[in-house]
């Protein structure tokens, strides 16, 4: 649903939304482990994983970030923590210190609540990752706006590198 939706037959409206039971189709058409999958399995499914990746309200499903699809979902801005930290390749650094996190090919720029969820992060494009503090209180107060992803992650559209310091 967050990459090729198309590939599976499903329709996503313009939110981003699914109805549930294309998608149960969808997954059992894929077979295997999915194969028997009912709503409540599923319901089960998304409620336990670790990273939170999908929402459901009533008869419609939808991942809540992370995206490729042309388009944008709407959210709703909120009050970040004082604090939220963004895990890169150490190669990455030198852009990023000129021209601030932008999204690249995703959506939003994607931040982390905890040092070692934004080190995890930043471990699948480089073994030793470089880590980066955002003072993401002080962007909200200039005007900087911050999403709510889910427990562990936060959105942003972009944050300029006035915010953000190394280690």
């Amino acid at each position: 649903m967050r990459h090729e939706p198309w590939r599976y037959e499903l329709e996503l409206d313009e939110e981003g939304w699914a109805d549930i039971d294309q998608v149960l189709l969808a997954l059992r058409e894929e077979g295997g482990r999915w194969k028997d999958l009912d709503r409540a399995q599923l319901g089960a499914v998304i409620a336990t994983a670790t990273k939170q990746r999908h929402e459901i309200a009533g008869n419609r499903i939808r991942a809540s970030y992370g995206h490729s699809l042309p388009g944008r979902l709407d959210r709703t801005p909120a009050e970040p923590p004082a604090v939220l930290f963004h895990g890169t390749a150490c190669r990455a650094l030198e852009d990023i210190r000129r021209r601030g996190l932008v999204p690249m090919s995703r959506q939003f720029v994607h931040l982390s609540r905890t040092a070692e969820v934004a080190r995890e992060v930043g471990c699948r494009r480089d073994p030793r990752p470089a880590l980066l503090r955002v003072d993401a209180l002080a962007a909200h107060s200039d005007g900087i706006a911050f999403y709510a992803g889910n427990a562990v992650v936060w959105l942003a559209d972009a944050v300029p590198a006035r915010y953000l310091t190394t280690g």
